[in-house]
């Protein structure tokens, strides 16, 4: 058990916004105190950190909290990044954020619908799924062309976008295995069989207030815990 003071992040293994934060502070190497949240019992601390109660949420040493994904991917990137996720290999950076934007706004509305239409009154899932393909054989066309979204290595979008993707091939995965977007499911593949991917999706016990947390990334090491953390 260490008593060194870390960042602390409010994760949930299954989100996609916060697999793509665990992605970031894993490839930057940023070490933070993890804490496993249970969504449907969240503890007073996440609360008190983000009202809004939705995870990733990372608590900076100094008080600040940055509680959207591609902000804490942006921060841990800006502490190191050495793969040089941040600058695209072909294209720019206005491409790159342009194309996370489309995940993030139309694709996550299809998405959410296609996946669960009951919480949504008078969703067609399926007329949702045909809306989503669109964004999807926009990558399979750019993945044609280059192993990953903007050239030949990974970048920001690859790792911002593919947590989304993955879900929505998991609503109906036969479905999604028998469409003709075979770059699509190439680069899926390669990403969720990655080490990278692997290492974040590591199973945690849910995390209990006043319990020691867990360094990630790391080999599983805790850290002590602060009362008034």
């Amino acid at each position: 058990m260490s008593d060194t003071a870390l960042p602390i992040l409010y994760s949930f293994r299954r989100c996609p916004y916060a697999m793509r934060a665990r992605l970031a502070l894993s490839a930057s190497g940023q070490r933070c105190e993890l804490r496993e949240v249970v969504l449907r019992n969240k503890p007073m601390e996440l609360l008190q950190a983000s009202p809004k109660g939705t995870v990733p949420v990372l608590v900076l040493l100094d008080g600040r909290v940055i509680d959207q994904s591609l902000d804490i991917m942006h921060w841990a990137l800006a502490q190191s990044d050495p793969a040089k996720w941040l600058v695209p290999e072909r294209e720019s950076k206005e491409s790159m954020d342009a194309l996370i934007a489309l995940c993030d706004g139309p694709f996550k509305t299809h998405l959410d619908r296609y996946k669960y239409p009951d919480r949504y009154p008078g969703a067609d899932s399926l007329e949702h799924r045909t809306q989503g393909v669109e964004y999807l054989l926009a990558l399979d066309a750019r993945l044609s062309q280059n192993a990953y979204l903007f050239g030949s290595a990974p970048c920001l979008a690859d790792m911002a976008i593919a947590p989304f993707v993955r879900q929505f091939a998991a609503t109906d995965a036969t479905w999604f295995e028998n469409q003709p977007w075979s770059a699509l499911r190439r680069w899926l593949n390669a990403f969720t069989e990655s080490e990278r991917f692997e290492g974040i999706m590591e199973k945690y016990a849910p995390w209990i207030s006043g319990a020691p947390g867990v360094v990630f990334p790391g080999a599983g090491a805790a850290v002590s815990i602060r009362p008034d953390r």
